[in-house]
């Protein structure tokens, strides 16, 4: 029979590495720490590389990404990449995806030790991220029409490439007027204006020949558009095309303007109306370039302002009296929500309406009233 001797020393270290050698308890947290998302062209489905990963607070169980609204990717390709605490396990429990509305992504997350476990859901929402964009309108960029009759102007881009013409009266006033100076004409250039060159908008008389057509007077007008000297003497409504194809949301027009009304307000027929005092005009609308039946829309002088096809306006309303150059700021007020894809399709067209007599379109108003205008922004947003 053998027998064992331990001294006192060698069994306590024998103790002592038993239990060095005791297993640790198993881990009991059953987190999310880490999400991303990969793609080939990420900047075509994410606003921003950033935008592909994020780290998980243990607070949050809905994790939630956003991608571009018109984004490239195909979602149900966009599996999670997930980081888990030490230990934890993570089992996909369903999942929806729709390429349009989004995906949805289920997780459990069971601990190390199997006692805990928690559930979690990984987002994907398409939406659009609007930046702010102000268009400027200077009056900088000018000249006379190749027979050196009236000024034109020009509308350049921020990047200054050309976006068209300012669009006005003047052409039917040459009909009525053809020996006025380029300075006489209802609509011209103010070299002094607030900053540089600003446009001067006065109401003129049309002489005699506009007697004879009970076209009195000629407002100073300058808008965003075309005019039709077609319609000019047959059907004066018809005559100003309003709108251009405009591709960003609208927010807030801004400007500076003087404003003098004329002596003596008169009616269609040339009659003084003594209790009247001339009123300018300064708005903007943005309409629906197509109606439900796909045909295109055109705005007028008849419904500028009341067409079923506007969507938003911004209208001053009032313009008071002042030989001091006044700033204005006029927000557009909103009759119906943006479509996006639509603004994207240039499914919307604008316009901006200056004149020195509001109801200049119905031969009405006083002669010799002037609006100057200068320094014009639309503030915009747009999708990135």
């Amino acid at each position: 029979m053998k027998r064992y001797f331990y001294t006192l020393p060698l069994l306590a270290a024998t103790l002592t590495l038993s239990s060095c050698f005791k297993e640790e308890p198993l881990n009991s947290e059953c987190d999310i720490t880490h999400v991303s998302l990969h793609t080939d062209n990420p900047l075509a489905t994410f606003y921003q590389l950033s935008d592909t990963a994020q780290n998980v607070l243990s607070t949050d169980s809905l994790i939630s990404f956003e991608v571009r609204r018109d984004h490239e990717a195909d979602l149900s390709l966009l599996t999670p990449t997930l980081q888990l605490t030490p230990g934890a396990k993570a089992v996909m429990t369903g999942s929806e995806v729709d390429n349009a509305t989004g995906g949805k992504w289920y997780y459990q997350v069971v601990s190390e030790d199997g006692h805990w476990h928690r559930n979690y859901t990984v987002e994907v929402r398409p939406m659009a991220r609007m930046t702010n964009d102000t268009v400027k309108f200077d009056f900088e960029h000018y000249e006379l029409e190749p027979k050196g009759q009236y000024y034109v102007w020009h509308i350049l881009r921020n990047d200054g490439s050309s976006a068209g013409d300012w669009a006005n009266g003047n052409p039917g006033f040459s009909l009525s007027m053809g020996s006025a100076k380029p300075d006489e004409y209802p609509t011209a250039t103010l070299p002094d204006g607030y900053d540089g060159a600003a446009v001067k908008l006065t109401t003129r008389s049309t002489g005699p020949f506009g007697a004879m057509v009970n076209k009195r007077i000629a407002a100073g007008n300058l808008f965003i558009g075309t005019f039709d000297m077609a319609s000019a003497l047959t059907d004066a409504m018809k005559a100003t095309h309003f709108g251009q194809v405009f591709d960003r949301q609208p927010m807030k027009l801004t400007g500076y303007y003087t404003y003098q009304p004329g002596a003596t307000f008169q009616d269609p027929k040339g009659n003084t109306v003594a209790d009247r005092t001339d009123q300018a005009a300064i708005y903007a609308v943005l309409y629906r370039n197509h109606d439900d039946k796909g045909n295109a829309v055109t705005l007028y002088g008849d419904n500028v302002k009341t067409s079923p096809q506007i969507v938003a306006i911004a209208d001053m309303g009032m313009v008071k009296t002042t030989k001091e150059w006044t700033p204005f700021s006029i927000n557009f007020n909103y009759l119906s929500d943006i479509d996006l894809d639509l603004l994207k399709q240039r499914g919307y067209s604008l316009t901006i309406v200056f004149s020195s007599s509001a109801d200049g379109d119905q031969f009405e108003g006083a002669i010799g009233s002037t609006l100057c205008v200068d320094k014009v922004r639309l503030v915009c947003k747009k999708e990135q």
